[in-house]
């Protein structure tokens, strides 16, 4: 693992993530989304700058670290390779597990977890294209 890593890239992937929340929450999944988590799809974040504002901080933390697993320099191959692997094998399931728990659907976890392990392997296509 290296601290050496390319800041700009990194806010790159995060910001990646905002985009790809925007589509897969927005057009692709919103009224699936929102049916299955219970939510109302009309109603607005009841304090939307802390929300966003906490999503992207959060996401900036996770591009960071996989920069940091993925080192200074890696390859697409790789990139997309661990992007894959963290997004599914540790994200993904992670939230499977407590979505066993709580009783939500499977659905809920294929929505929510295919984001993440498509947010990690955007993640692995920025950081091993920009060098």
């Amino acid at each position: 693992m290296s601290t050496d890593i390319n800041w700009l890239a990194a806010v790159a992937a995060a910001v990646s993530a905002f985009v790809l929340g925007g589509i897969w929450y927005g057009p692709l999944f919103k009224n699936a989304w929102c049916r299955e988590a219970g939510v109302d799809p009309n109603a607005a974040p009841a304090h939307p700058a802390r929300v966003f504002g906490s999503a992207f901080v959060l996401a900036l933390v996770a591009a960071i670290a996989f920069a940091m697993l993925l080192g200074p320099a890696p390859s697409l191959h790789l990139g997309l390779h661990h992007g894959a692997l963290v997004g599914f094998a540790f994200v993904a399931t992670s939230f499977g597990i407590n979505y066993a728990f709580a009783q939500r659907s499977l659905k809920l976890w294929l929505i929510d977890g295919g984001y993440h392990v498509l947010q990690f392997v955007l993640y692995g296509a920025i950081l091993g294209l920009w060098h």
